[in-house]
């Protein structure tokens, strides 16, 4: 084991952890209901962004790899604020609560939206283009077989929470 696989394998943890917090501290402060929308409006982006035909249109101009990829996640970011904003006009808001309450409920769903990201990051997004291969995490989230089981699982998720 080299230095340069420990070094990807740390930058890949705090990646996930990081993802973890920044849905925590969302479910926290903004709320349980606001997670759920997350996770929906992160499935509606899916979906948009799989079936966009005109990313060769847009970013035709950028000529790097790592831009084109940067502009991607940007865009998929943008349609993933727009969906979750659908989202919260469309939900109805039933879950009144205090910020700390219902903790283990929040880190569930905060849960579901970090491996709704990580399975988007390693199949979907060009993430990779910035990440190295064959890691821990990407051989957890990345193979065509699991794929399937990660998608499925926030939904369920979302059923029993």
């Amino acid at each position: 084991m080299s230095w340069i696989y420990v070094f990807d394998f740390l930058t890949e943890i705090a990646f996930l952890l990081l993802v973890f917090t920044l849905a925590l501290c969302f479910a926290i402060f903004v709320g349980r209901q606001a997670i759920m929308n997350l996770i929906f409006g992160l499935y509606l982006a899916l979906l948009i962004s799989i079936e966009f035909p005109y990313y060769d249109t847009i970013f035709k101009g950028l000529t790097s790899d790592h831009t084109q990829a940067g502009a991607k996640l940007g865009f998929f970011l943008f349609i993933t604020t727009l969906t979750t904003t659908l989202c919260y006009r469309v939900m109805p808001s039933e879950f009144r609560e205090k910020r700390f309450e219902s903790i283990p409920k929040k880190a569930i769903l905060a849960l579901a939206a970090t491996i709704l990201v990580m399975i988007f990051s390693f199949n979907v997004l060009p993430v990779t283009e910035f990440l190295t291969p064959s890691t821990p995490i990407q051989s957890l989230f990345a193979p065509e077989a699991y794929y399937f089981w990660w998608l499925l699982a926030p939904l369920v998720v979302l059923y029993f929470v």
